[in-house]
């Protein structure tokens, strides 16, 4: 699959290079900026202290900033299942999109078919499992909203990129908005953390809001119709489906 990408390195990334074998996540970011170039210029400058790997324009253009066997600062603070701080096995890629704070989009057709490409040549090329293929607010749903509700996931999973439940639409219309007792909430959550979630056992004002914003993140990632945070029987039928292609 042939893909061109073009090189504008950044200085923000890790000297010592990794391991082929420690590459094992992909995580797709938004720049959440007005600007394309500004977003550009804060990746690639001395001192802002971010970068990604992979920067994707919305004409489809793809940008390299750092190489894949060196370490960019794209995901910060984060976890899922067992892994911690995931900068250090994973390729970032960001994708230009103004994000929530300014009038979030759709992404472009030409954007999604660089997606596809690129994602599919990193899969190829380190073995990278689609259950390890993540957004931002998956592996950081306290702090982060990206690649939001907007972004493509179906249609990723159709193409081999990442993984999406086979629940019918029909089905999780029917199921939307009907409430769950305690057992069922208490499943729900079981299964977001075999998924890779964390989730929060402890109860207290501060755990239920981190966990209300793993819910969050769970909606804009598989029920992206509707993302309020709310448990619903959808919302179960869908982590149920899941539970089963994550493990």
């Amino acid at each position: 699959m042939r893909l061109k990408i073009f090189s504008n390195y950044s200085p923000n990334f890790n000297s010592i290079k990794r391991k082929t074998t420690q590459i094992k996540f992909l995580i797709f970011h938004y720049t959440g900026m007005k600007k394309e170039s500004n977003a550009i210029k804060k990746l690639t400058s001395l001192g802002s202290d971010v970068s990604c790997h992979y920067f994707i324009k919305k004409n489809g253009e793809t940008l390299l900033l750092v190489p894949d066997l060196y370490i960019a600062w794209h995901a910060g603070k984060s976890r899922w299942k067992h892994y911690k701080s995931l900068n250090i096995n994973s390729i970032g890629l960001e994708i230009s999109n103004p994000g929530h704070d300014y009038k979030y989009k759709k992404f472009s057709k030409k954007q999604v078919q660089s997606i596809i490409k690129l994602s599919k040549i990193l899969i190829k090329k380190y073995n990278i499992n689609s259950k390890n293929i993540l957004g931002h607010s998956d592996i950081s749903p306290e702090r982060k909203k990206d690649p939001g509700e907007k972004f493509p996931w179906k249609e990723l999973a159709k193409k081999g990129v990442g993984l999406w439940h086979s629940i019918s639409i029909r089905k999780c219309k029917k199921n939307r908005k009907i409430q769950l007792d305690k057992i069922s909430v208490r499943l729900f959550y079981d299964n977001l953390s075999k998924i890779g979630y964390t989730i929060k056992k402890t109860i207290n004002l501060k755990n239920r809001k981190f966990n209300n914003n793993v819910v969050k993140a769970f909606q804009r990632r598989f029920r992206q119709e509707l993302v309020n945070g709310k448990l619903d029987k959808e919302c179960l039928i869908i982590s149920n489906n899941l539970v089963k292609k994550f493990n």
